[in-house]
């Protein structure tokens, strides 16, 4: 197949900054990187980008839409969402959902279903996370109250409801779609929940602790249960005291949980931010952006999370004033990292590429290495992102876009 040679940029390698090289692409692979100049046949191409930096793409973990898109509006959202998210490095994604009535919940995991065989039109879609209905409700920050449910005990049919729905209907939704579930986000203090860890972990969940006042105690039991991932660390979880390590102390402590955190400066104080990075290393720690529709969006716009009016400042907001996720995208999150914590950019690149596909098992993504997939993210030197490749092919700005 042709061959693409990208020069001239510093390439940003897992261990490493490399000048002087050239970048060499084969269809959706990375062949090599080469000293020195190269010449190209008449049916090969050159990207020539001198003081640039090609930093793997970026993967979150934790996004609920862009644009003026969420996860939850509907059929199509999720292609929307997909294909916007390339303007800002982003290449690979897992559609997060609010806690939400079985029925949204099937439509959204159908098109993600659909999509992740379908022919790719934007970011790779991988499979969803779940911001399930089985948070504690003193922690559930925008998480609609109506939605929320215990885990059933696993020996015992629910009983009588006044809802619409039940737990078990829930579970049922995440059953019939298990492969294009990836990540499970749940309180394991509520009742039956150490049941409910255990029956998802042995289904090939990955079970992420949060929003939720565990205990140091119950967050051990969950971890010795098989729960692997945090969900943004700090926030709508028990804080920790020098006396009460709480939920937050066990994500810090544990070497087993890898976590996730919002870089963008207000969900977590840059020095708080630091901390969680000295402690478990930015091989344990995930970049994420906790995006809403409103990210991308001018200050004082409107948009809807899960259903709900928010409205785009610092962060976006519900009508009460309640945080309801971010307003951050990717390509700020790993500026923050590095203007605001004082990180390099290997180290950055790792907590927005590297970390996030190794801990999805994304073998021979997440690297600018030989082998591994041409995903990639062409920067300049204000760290903006200037044209995102996937699968070897430039995914934004679109390719008649010049």
């Amino acid at each position: 197949m042709p061959r693409t040679f990208f020069s001239s940029a510093d390439l940003v390698l897992p261990d490493r900054v490399l000048s002087g090289h050239t970048l060499v692409v084969e269809g959706e692979r990375i062949v090599e990187y080469t000293s020195g100049p190269r010449s190209v046949a008449q049916d090969e191409r050159r990207v020539d980008r001198p003081g640039h930096l090609i930093v793997p793409g970026f993967i979150d973990v934790h996004v609920h839409g862009v644009n003026g898109h969420d996860v939850l509006d509907g059929d199509g959202a999720v292609a929307r969402i997909a294909a916007a998210l390339p303007r800002w490095g982003v290449t690979a994604f897992c559609p997060t959902t609010m806690a939400s009535t079985p029925a949204a919940l099937a439509t959204a995991l159908g098109e993600v279903r659909r999509l992740r065989s379908a022919s790719r039109a934007g970011a790779r879609v991988l499979p969803a996370h779940l911001e399930s209905n089985f948070v504690n409700p003193e922690y559930r920050g925008a998480q609609p109250l109506a939605c929320l449910r215990r885990p059933p005990a696993s020996s015992t049919a629910d009983g009588p409801s006044a809802s619409d729905f039940t737990a078990r209907d829930v579970l049922e939704v995440i059953d019939r779609a298990r492969p294009d579930v990836g990540i499970i986000t749940m309180a394991p203090e509520l009742d039956n929940g150490l049941a409910l860890v255990r029956a998802l972990v042995a289904g090939g969940v990955r079970v992420s602790l949060g929003h939720s006042g565990a205990s140091y105690e119950e967050a051990q039991a969950a971890i010795a249960a098989g729960a692997r991932h945090a969900t943004h660390l700090f926030n709508r979880m028990r804080p920790m005291s020098h006396r009460d390590p709480g939920l937050t102390g066990a994500i810090l402590a544990s070497d087993e949980i890898a976590a996730e955190l919002i870089c963008d400066g207000h969900h977590v104080h840059p020095a708080v931010m630091n901390v969680a990075i000295a402690s478990k290393g930015p091989s344990r720690v995930m970049a994420i952006t906790d995006g809403t529709a409103g990210s991308g969006l001018p200050q004082g716009a409107r948009a809807r999370l899960g259903g709900a009016a928010i409205t785009v400042r610092d962060v976006a907001r519900l009508d009460d004033d309640t945080i309801a996720g971010s307003v951050l995208t990717m390509d700020r999150a790993l500026a923050t990292l590095m203007t605001q914590c004082g990180l390099d950019i290997v180290q950055a690149a790792a907590m927005c590429s590297t970390t996030p596909a190794r801990e999805l098992g994304l073998t021979g993504f997440g690297a600018i290495a030989p082998g591994a997939s041409a995903d990639f993210v062409i920067l300049d030197a204000r760290l903006t992102v200037v044209e995102t490749w996937i699968a070897g092919e430039r995914a934004w700005p679109e390719p008649s876009a010049g």
